[in-house]
C-alpha cells in the first residue's frame, strides 16, 4: 500500500466486516468489486454525516491491499491546504479514493490537478473512488469538463441506520474488537449517547479503551462515568 504524506492512515477498524450495510447494499457490492479488481470503478458516495463514507472508502483501501493492489486513501478535509501536486503520481496506482471532495470543489488548483488525475486514470483502466457529503451535480465544480466527467460516475446516496441497525452494527464492532457489551449498557448508549452513528463509534473505541486501562467490564455505571467526564 502506498505511504502517504502527513501521516495519513487506515484505522484498523474501518474493514467492510464492521460495516452494517443497512439500506446501502448495493454500495457496499460495488465497492468489494472495486477493490478486488473486478474491471474498473469509478464511484462516488455521498450522504449526510456519520452514515459511514469515510468508513466504506478505508475499507475498499484495505481490502484492495489485501489484494494486493496498490492503492491510496486521501483525506481531502485535512490535505486541502497542501498543494494540489499531491495528486501527481497517483495515476500509476490501482485504486485512488479521495475522501471529502466537497473541500476543493470551486478550487482551480485542485480541480485541474483532479481531472489530469481522472484522465490518466481512467486512460489506464485504474479506480477512483469518491466521496463528498452532495452528489457531483450539487458540488460548485467550476471546471465544465471536470464536473462533466464526475457526473458520469456510478453515484450512490449512502442511508442512514436504523436505530435496530445501529444496535447490530455496535454489536458487530463491539465482537470485532474482543469486547462484551451487554444489552443493558447498548440500549443506555443508544438511549443517551449521540445519534450520530460515526459518534457512536468513536465511543465504543473509547469505552473499550477505558475499559482495558482500569481492568473494568462494560457496565451502565461505568459508561456514566465515562459520558460525565465529557471530551479531555
Amino acid at each position: 500500500m502506498r505511504q502517504l504524506p502527513l501521516g495519513v492512515q487506515l484505522r484498523v477498524m474501518l474493514r467492510f466486516a464492521s460495516f452494517d450495510p443497512g439500506a446501502s447494499p448495493a454500495a457496499v457490492g460495488a465497492l468489494q468489486r472495486a477493490a478486488a479488481g473486478a474491471g474498473p470503478a469509478l464511484l462516488w458516495l455521498h450522504g449526510p454525516p456519520g452514515v459511514g463514507r469515510t468508513h466504506l472508502l478505508q475499507a475498499t483501501c484495505a481490502d484492495a491491499g489485501e489484494h494486493g493492489r496498490r492503492v491510496a486513501y486521501l483525506p481531502l478535509a485535512e490535505l486541502r491546504d497542501q498543494p494540489a501536486d499531491l495528486l501527481a503520481g497517483l495515476e500509476d496506482l490501482d485504486l485512488v479514493a479521495l475522501d471529502d471532495l466537497q473541500q476543493i470543489a470551486g478550487r482551480a488548483d485542485w480541480e485541474g490537478a483532479l481531472f489530469t488525475l481522472y484522465n490518466d486514470l481512467s486512460e489506464r483502466r485504474g479506480s477512483l473512488v469518491c466521496a463528498a457529503d452532495a452528489p457531483p451535480a450539487g458540488l460548485p465544480f467550476a471546471l465544465r469538463d471536470l464536473a462533466s466527467r464526475l457526473a458520469a460516475l456510478t453515484v450512490f446516496r449512502l442511508q442512514p441506520l436504523s436505530e435496530a441497525q445501529q444496535a447490530g452494527a455496535l454489536r458487530r464492532r463491539a465482537g470485532l474488537r474482543g469486547l462484551e457489551l451487554p444489552d443493558e449498557v447498548l440500549q443506555y448508549l443508544l438511549r443517551r449517547a449521540p445519534r450520530d452513528f460515526a459518534a457512536l463509534c468513536r465511543l465504543l473505541d473509547e469505552l473499550d479503551t477505558e475499559a482495558l486501562a482500569a481492568r473494568r467490564r462494560l457496565t451502565v455505571p461505568f459508561v456514566r462515568t465515562v459520558l460525565a467526564r465529557g471530551p479531555d
